[in-house]
This record gives C-alpha cells, sequence and structure tokens, in this order.
C-alpha cells in the first residue's frame, strides 16, 4: 500500500472539452508528486468562483509516466493557454489566470522533477542487478 503523493498546487483551471464545441470547463485541478487530478466542478449556487463552487468525488487522473511535455503557451488577454501533451500523442488544452506563478509552470517542473527520479531510480536498479551478478564471479565452491 503507497502513501499518497505530496500535494503541490490545488486550485481552479479549465479545461477545453474534447467535444464538437470545444466549450472551456472549470475543474479543481490538484498538481501531486504523481500528476494531475482533475475534479468536476459544479455550481453552488449564484456565482461560479473557487469560493462558491463545489467539487466532484469523482476525479480525471493525468499521470506523469504517461505524460510527455507542457506545450503552447500563450498569453491572452490576462489568461495563460498552454497544453498537456501526454504520452500517446493525446493534447489536453488547459487555461488559467495570468496572475502569480502559472500553473503551466507548475506541472512542467513537477514533471521534470518526476522524470529525473525514475532516471536516477532506474540507472540505481541497473546498478544493482550489474554488481549483484559479478558477486558470485571470484568465489570457490
Amino acid at each position: 500500500m503507497s502513501l499518497p503523493a505530496k500535494v503541490i498546487r490545488d486550485g481552479l483551471l479549465e479545461k477545453r472539452s474534447s467535444g464538437l464545441l470545444q466549450l472551456w470547463k472549470k475543474k479543481r485541478c490538484v498538481l501531486t508528486e504523481d500528476g494531475l487530478r482533475l475534479h468536476k466542478c459544479r455550481s453552488a449556487g449564484s456565482g461560479s468562483d473557487a469560493q462558491t463552487a463545489a467539487f466532484g468525488s469523482k476525479a480525471k487522473e493525468l499521470r506523469f509516466e504517461r505524460m510527455a511535455t507542457v506545450d503552447c503557451v500563450e498569453y491572452k488577454r490576462g489568461l495563460v493557454y498552454f497544453t498537456v501533451v501526454m504520452a500517446p500523442g493525446k493534447e489536453i488544452d488547459f487555461r488559467c489566470p495570468q496572475e502569480g506563478t502559472s500553473w503551466n509552470a507548475e506541472i512542467a517542473l513537477a514533471l521534470v522533477r518526476y522524470k529525473n527520479l525514475q532516471a536516477v531510480q532506474t540507472g540505481k536498479n541497473r546498478h544493482l542487478s550489474s554488481s549483484s551478478s559479478h558477486i558470485g564471479d571470484g568465489e570457490e565452491l
């Protein structure tokens, strides 16, 4: 059983739907060490900001192991538009307000951190497996 991943950032993003109209839909996003979880937002009353939005319990998970890169950053009318590219080539478009540290930068840094940790772990595993195969070479029976 693994421990829950550490939360790096939690907040609202807008995701472009993949349907015919490609509408922007608000999502509560939780960025962790393992990836990005997208929760549906349901409006709870008259406002539609972070304080009045209710979040669905079911989440879609974009895991870093299947993520290739964060691309196509564009700044327009106070918003940052960016694309998350998944390993099989699927592209998911997002936008967020341009204030503070942008989500695209946080996601890209977390992805690089994850890929680096995976590379270090792979190197350690190779080193351990090659050194364990040489342990018995010089011994006599």
